[in-house]
């Protein structure tokens, strides 16, 4: 595969296929970080949260198998190898869930609702990825490296597997396989749930899909020439890659995170059709885009600081076990949380 396509087109050709799976997952299964959130708070319905759980969990114990087997080495992802700053990933949660709940999405529910024909999205992504680069290598870029300092190349554990091994001699496998399985438990830990086999099948296939970048990804880097990133998906920064790859194309190569947003696109088409869903939609209201655009604004950034949006810190990096993943997943709840108290309040008739 590689010596027909290159190293470029292959890990764009494996996040394409990932994409349209999770496109799938969020309009057929309807996987959706603010979804979730919002059933949880105000419609007394945690399944869509403990989907997410299982995604989690299944990524964690199929990305722990893999690294057994020699086939990933999650030490070289950015989420293990930068020093984590605690600091950044709070401020960053923080802003990036209180966006969310403005837009109305996350990058990836936005890019699922833009497969469905949803053009409001389409502003949201723009503006997202835009001022995503804003502050990752645009004028704010030093700022950021001021405020939030980023250090690679780290020398002592920023996992909990690699934690337990470095100190205890636990094999990142055990401590993988038992969090990720208490994890599913937790998933699968209501009867609602359990007789619900599509939030049980659409959480496996997210947590697969995670786990397809990490393994494709690494075996490009390893068996092909060119270098390659260690990355599976995530949709903020790569949002705004595509942007460039848009722009750039005739002097620039494609790369995991264009497929992966393309694919997220393509899956919630298809999606889309198969239910009979899929219809042209435009913002009516003024005042609605101006919230949709100021969420998104806010969203970039905090994406940027967190080292990751709801499914780069609340799957990809949880998979890993880092140990930024559970506190940026808490942060973007509270975010999330405030800012829909926030609209909920701010639509309420005066008493």
């Amino acid at each position: 595969m590689l010596e027909l396509l290159g190293e470029a087109n292959t890990v764009a050709l494996i996040g394409l296929l990932g994409g349209i799976a999770l496109g799938l997952a969020a309009r057929i299964g309807r996987f959706c970080t603010l979804g979730a959130i919002e059933d949880v708070l105000y419609g007394s319905d945690d399944r869509r949260m403990r989907m997410w759980a299982l995604a989690i969990g299944v990524a964690i114990i199929g990305t722990h198998v893999t690294m057994a087997l020699d086939g990933f080495d999650a030490s070289q992802s950015a989420y293990l190898d930068r020093v984590w700053n605690p600091a950044g990933t709070i401020v960053g949660g923080l802003m990036f869930g209180y966006g969310m709940a403005l837009s109305g999405n996350c990058g990836y529910g936005a890019l699922a609702r833009l497969g469905g024909g949803d053009l409001r999205s389409f502003v949201i992504v723009i503006v997202m990825g835009l001022s995503a680069y804003f502050v990752m290598s645009g004028p704010l870029a030093h700022a950021r490296v001021w405020v939030f300092p980023v250090e690679t190349g780290a020398t002592k554990p920023q996992g909990f597997s690699q934690l337990a091994d470095a100190y205890f001699g636990v094999s990142p496998l055990v401590t993988g396989l038992v969090i990720g399985a208490l994890i599913v438990a937790v998933g699968l830990g209501s009867a609602d749930m359990r007789r619900s086999a599509k939030h049980i099948l659409w959480g496996c296939v997210v947590g697969l899909a995670i786990l397809s970048g990490w393994i494709g990804t690494y075996w490009v880097a390893m068996t092909g020439f060119e270098p390659e990133p260690i990355e599976t998906h995530s949709f903020v920064a790569p949002i705004g890659d595509t942007i460039i790859y848009v722009m750039t194309a005739s002097g620039n190569t494609l790369s995991f995170s264009v497929g992966s947003v393309v694919g997220v696109m393509i899956g919630a088409a298809l999606g889309s059709y198969s239910k009979g869903h899929f219809r042209w939609e435009a913002c009516e209201d003024p005042r609605e885009l101006k919230r949709q655009i100021a969420g998104a604004a806010i969203m970039g950034p905090g994406a940027i600081l967190a080292v990751g949006c709801s499914v780069g810190q609340g799957i990809s990096a949880f998979s890993t076990l880092a140990f930024s993943a559970p506190v940026a997943f808490i942060a973007i709840f509270l975010g999330a949380s405030i800012g829909l108290k926030q609209l909920i309040a701010g639509f309420s008739p005066a008493e």
